[in-house]
């Protein structure tokens, strides 16, 4: 199979063989303004404490910096669309809400291996070296698919496509052929702003710039210290990502329900009950999140999450799961339970707890916590 046309229809009707959705080619150069938008990124230092981003900047934003030997790159996708809406857990204040990408099993490993099954038959129809990557290396996914003709990078940044809304899955294989390439798709976000007017922490400085610092996605999974407290309140129930953004793009009126069984949300993860998963210890997190996408942030951070949504619960009945947390091993976690009980209880009750508690406590950043969440009363 040498003919370019009959090995890109080839490679199309493969991919849709081995479960992808959407396939487009694009060359290893054809996304160049992505190198100077992850510059104005970097040094506004909106990346926080994503310091890997930074590290990888040369290959990053150049294709041929992390592989000069590729020629094309096959952009694919996997959709992942929601059943129902996945905002309607915004307003069960007593449960947590769990953003649609990882209510099921970790998409890095279902699309991997499908990556691999596909980089294999192309070998074999047509030669080359090739390299797989599903979000894990230093390649700017969301340009290139655009290059690619898989869809736009809206003003959010992410990825919008006319057939799948929000919701795909971004892969690509990087190859030494030399394949025709895709037109660019072209933005058809118009004069629409309903993805920046939802954000609940104005995450967006303006259309198509994420300040990731701002963004709740960013706070729930990727950093490492408190939740700074100008964002406590606007985090409401979500514990692990946002979709807000994703969710009100009027171009879902076209998606799907995802078809990829592994990727479907559990039952255990569609809205869980913020008084068990405050319960969580190490090894009940591992049990309860196994092969997730979430069972990497680590249980220290969830939990931290947890206690953030239990203070914007209003729910007093989750106080004695939230104070059981001041015992917690972790700062991150007693430091959080900490705010959440100061928007539970009473001013009088907060200070027999700060007696009773916070008197042994000897982290600093916890005792900060205590003296904030007492400095109304003083």
């Amino acid at each position: 199979m040498t003919a370019p046309a009959s090995l890109k229809a080839a490679i199309a009707q493969a991919a849709r063989d081995y479960g992808f959705d959407v396939v487009g080619i694009t060359d290893a150069d054809a996304a160049p303004q992505a190198k100077a938008r992850l510059a104005r990124f970097l040094s506004d230092g909106a990346h926080g404490d994503m310091i890997w981003m930074a590290d990888t900047a040369a290959r990053r934003g150049e294709p041929r910096a992390l592989w000069p030997d590729v020629r094309s790159i096959i952009m694919l996708g996997v959709n992942y669309g929601p059943s129902g809406d996945p905002l309607a857990t915004l307003d069960a204040r007593d449960r947590a809400a769990i953003s649609v990408y990882a209510q099921g099993d970790d998409y890095h490993d279902v699309i991997k291996t499908r990556l691999k099954s596909l980089a294999r038959w192309l070998v074999g129809e047509a030669g080359g070296d090739v390299k797989v990557f599903v979000d894990t290396a230093a390649v700017m996914e969301k340009p290139l698919a655009a290059a690619a003709a898989l869809g736009w990078q809206g003003k959010h940044t992410n990825l919008v496509s006319r057939q799948y809304g929000s919701w795909l899955f971004l892969a690509s294989i990087f190859t030494t052929l030399d394949l025709p390439a895709d037109a660019h798709e072209i933005d058809h976000c118009g004069t629409c702003r309903a993805c920046l007017d939802i954000c609940p922490t104005a995450a967006f400085p303006e259309p198509y710039r994420l300040d990731a610092r701002r963004c709740i996605s960013y706070l729930t999974i990727e950093h490492k210290g408190p939740i700074p407290h100008e964002f406590r309140r606007a985090l409401g129930n979500r514990v692990y990502g946002c979709d807000d953004c994703l969710a009100v793009c009027p171009w879902n009126k076209f998606a799907q329900a995802g078809r990829t069984a592994k990727l479907e949300a559990r039952a255990a993860l569609t809205a869980p009950r913020l008084a068990e998963l405050a319960r969580l210890d190490d090894a009940s997190f591992r049990s309860l999140f196994a092969k997730t996408a979430i069972k990497r942030t680590g249980r220290n951070r969830f939990v931290r999450n947890v206690a953030i949504a239990i203070g914007n619960s209003g729910d007093p009945a989750l106080v004695p799961e939230t104070e059981h947390l001041l015992h917690d091993l972790s700062p991150l976690v007693r430091g959080a339970a900490v705010w959440a009980l100061s928007q539970l209880v009473s001013t009088s009750r907060l200070t027999v707890m700060a007696a009773t508690h916070g008197v042994a406590e000897n982290d600093p950043t916890v005792k900060q916590e205590w003296a904030q969440a007492l400095a109304p009363l003083t």
